[in-house]
């Protein structure tokens, strides 16, 4: 993805090239701090102020000051309109004292460009034993920047001829992607992993729900096995960047999009025109 416009650093315009923090911020040394990506339709970011709920959540999971959302939110519209169409991505460093995570922190704002989707996606699964996999501790469900582990995952499936990583917990649960969650449809219901678990609360994944619900497809919300999505009819994988994105592949399992697909797509973007009142 390019960058579209200047990076903003605490509000202040700097080229993508110039743009920077400390070295000695933890952010950069320890994977310490947060962030969240946004989706920008025509200038107008969908859904922001639950972005910024979420970020203030993964602060306060960190123990860091709470963010000024207000100044985000105002960045981030910035952001979105010189973008019109695109992602929008804010992070929150976690400063220069790792005694004192906040001290000296930066945000940085900036907006890139949507890149190119495949049709569908082919997904290779892996156990991800860094993942709680349904036991909670305080940092269970903040967006921080360790996401180490999830791009190796990535990096593996792509290297063994996959799109991504379908991520599996220690017990065998089905977890989410590595930067994505999942979904299926068996029987015209629509399955997706629960939040107990341990996945990250998507704002994408909420929206789905909600738009599923919208044209009266039932959704369920639970603790599955491998073999559930497996043995699904058709499958979806759900983010900001990708939207809802039809799976053709897990492993050797391959899967048809259809109908169900369809109307849980055309039920999203008809959701995010209704709430950009577009």
């Amino acid at each position: 993805m390019a960058v579209v416009g200047s990076v903003l650093i605490d509000g202040e315009p700097f080229a993508p090239e110039d743009a920077s923090i400390s070295v000695f911020d933890i952010g950069f040394q320890r994977g310490y701090g947060c962030f969240e990506a946004m989706r920008s339709y025509e200038g107008s970011i969908f859904r922001l102020d639950a972005h910024l709920e979420r970020l203030a959540r993964s602060a306060a999971k960190l123990h860091m000051p709470e963010p000024d959302r207000e100044a985000i939110g105002t960045w981030c519209r910035s952001a979105a309109a010189t973008a019109g169409d695109g992602v929008v991505r804010a992070f929150i460093s976690g400063g220069t004292d790792a005694k004192a995570p906040g001290t000296n922190s930066r945000i940085v704002v900036f907006a890139e460009s949507v890149p190119p989707m495949p049709d569908a996606l082919a997904l290779q699964t892996g156990v991800a034993p860094w993942h709680t996999d349904g036991e909670w501790f305080e940092l269970t469900g903040a967006k921080g920047l360790s996401y180490g582990f999830n791009l190796v995952a990535s990096l593996v499936a792509v290297q063994a001829g996959f799109d991504d990583a379908l991520l599996i917990g220690r017990r065998g649960h089905v977890l989410e992607g590595p930067t994505f969650s999942i979904g299926w449809i068996s029987n015209g219901v629509f399955h997706t992993p629960a939040i107990e678990i341990g996945i990250l609360e998507s704002i994408t994944r909420r929206a789905v729900i909600d738009a599923a619900g919208g044209i009266g497809m039932t959704v369920r919300e639970g603790i599955y096995n491998v073999e559930a999505v497996m043995d699904a009819e058709e499958v979806v994988a759900m983010s900001t960047v990708r939207e809802v994105l039809p799976v053709a592949k897990i492993d050797l399992q391959t899967y048809q999009p259809g109908p169900a697909t369809s109307r849980l797509k055309q039920a999203f973007t008809g959701l995010v025109e209704r709430e950009l009142g577009r």
